[in-house]
């Protein structure tokens, strides 16, 4: 068996942010402003059960959005983004372990920029909406965020602090976290689908996000 993670020594645990830091899909929120929530869920739903490609449907409900006046983000941000549960114990936790904590996000930076300063993260990477004379136009500006993107980006991390794969943690709950989940030493499945639970290492199907410091400490224990 692999060497599993400990809080013994630093490591570094990448997290996806809608459904997982947070209680909801930033975009389905965006899109309730325009009156198309259940539409633009629905399609969210299948994509993050690996239904439909990432990238094309990320596509399309950002095309669904253009117009939209870009005060509602800050008015999702403020009004409709909650963390989950045990989400700032457990950063917290792993900082006092001079853990890193990164956010890779196939939503927006517009919220994983707030999240950062918010929580005190060391990295995030998501998607920019193009805005021209405050509206959204309905295009991503750069390349999209996706699965592997998410994969790339803990490697590149991991390395930058020279952290060993051994000591990396990845959570979320889509299928666009899988490349993630598989690159790391602990991938955990987080409330999360079907493929994604199947695939993890570990699976949190109640509770917060604060019983990953259990089975990290626990490991502790063992591997002093």
């Amino acid at each position: 068996m692999p060497p599993f993670p400990t809080l013994a020594q630093p490591g570094l645990l990448f997290m996806d942010m809608d459904s997982t830091l947070i209680q909801c899909e930033c975009i389905d929120e965006i899109a309730d402003f325009l009156g198309i929530k259940t539409e633009i869920s629905a399609i969210t739903e299948r994509a993050m059960r690996g239904d439909l490609d990432f990238v094309a449907s990320l596509t399309e409900r950002v095309r669904l959005l253009a117009g939209l006046d870009e005060s509602v983000l800050n008015d999702v941000y403020q009004h409709r983004i909650t963390l989950t549960n045990g989400a700032e114990i457990l950063i917290k936790a792993l900082q006092q372990a001079n853990w890193k904590v990164g956010l890779v996000s196939g939503g927006f930076d517009f919220f994983t920029k707030r999240l950062k300063m918010r929580l005190g993260l060391n990295f995030t990477a998501a998607n920019r909406l193009e805005i021209h004379q405050g509206k959204l136009t309905g295009r991503i500006l750069g390349d999209i965020v996706d699965a592997d993107c998410k994969r790339r980006c803990l490697l590149a991390q991991a390395s930058a602090y020279g952290i060993p794969m051994e000591q990396t943690v990845a959570v979320g709950d889509g299928a666009n976290d899988l490349p993630m989940l598989n690159a790391a030493a602990l991938g955990i499945a987080f409330y999360a689908k079907p493929a994604v639970q199947a695939a993890a290492d570990y699976i949190i199907e109640t509770g917060g996000l604060d019983q990953i410091i259990g089975l990290l400490a626990d490991q502790r224990k063992q591997n002093p």
